[in-house]
């Protein structure tokens, strides 16, 4: 009687619980970016964040999208894909007129010029849109056709979690270029950390491809490495590395 009276307690518990983490799920990914977007439009300086963030984000995004055509995983990792997205686009669309807006002597550059010394490095945001689009119909149409091969999908949700764990790399490396983690928020790569940390978690107890534990693991490890660079750089000030770079790539990576 007892274990039949708590029963209707447990349940509806469980189940709030489930719906909980499936939020945390879809829309968790993108509350770290929500710092690093407000001190972008409240300074009007977007150097100190990697925009090739973006960049990792919708490549691995749009790849697990399409894995999940080949391989049904749980909805809320779709969802959160889609989601995500929109965020990515939205971070460069501001970083963009941010950028241009303080470079008003430099040649425009477009996606339609084709030159790889300035890729990701473009003046107008449509033009990342542009770019995007490109890569959705070239690889969903590569999808289209090797659907019905195992192996093409299991290594299609592979680069996917793969290039998705390679987030914090272009950001690491850019503070490794200035020898400063000035501009980046710190905020933002804490929430990574927390939100890396149970995403994978997410991912084991709920026996997620074994592509996307794996990957989450990487991932946690290089949000460390940030946060070890946020200590040492501000505790152990380092002189910039002399590098050369043309004016765009100063300025948009």
């Amino acid at each position: 009687m007892e274990a039949g009276g708590l029963e209707w307690l447990l349940v509806p518990m469980h189940q709030l619980v489930s719906w909980g983490a499936a939020g945390a799920m879809v829309f968790g990914g993108v509350v770290p970016y929500i710092p690093q977007y407000r001190d972008i439009r409240r300074t009007q300086n977007a150097e100190g964040f990697s925009t090739y963030v973006c960049l990792v984000l919708l490549v691995a995004n749009i790849l697990r999208i399409l894995f999940w055509f080949g391989r049904r995983f749980e909805s809320p990792l779709l969802w959160q894909s889609i989601i995500m997205i929109i965020t990515m686009l939205l971070m460069l669309k501001l970083c963009t007129e941010v950028r241009v807006s303080n470079e008003l002597n430099v040649k425009r550059r477009s996606f339609a010029d084709f030159d790889l010394n300035y890729f990701w490095h473009w003046s107008k945001f449509t033009d990342y849109v542009q770019c995007v689009l490109t890569f959705t119909g070239v690889t969903g149409y590569i999808t289209y056709l090797w659907l019905d091969s195992s192996l093409f999908v299991e290594t299609l949700g592979f680069l996917a979690v793969f290039t998705e764990a390679m987030l914090g790399v272009p950001q690491l490396y850019r503070n490794y270029q200035n020898r400063s983690t000035e501009g980046m928020s710190v905020k933002m790569v804490l929430m990574w950390t927390s939100g890396d940390t149970f995403k994978t978690v997410y991912f084991i107890l709920n026996q997620a491809p074994f592509q996307f534990s794996i990957c989450g693991l990487l991932q946690v490890f290089v949000d460390i490495a940030i946060l070890l660079q946020v200590y040492l750089y501000s505790y152990y000030p380092q002189k910039p590395m002399s590098h050369t770079a043309h004016p765009a790539s100063t300025k948009a990576l």
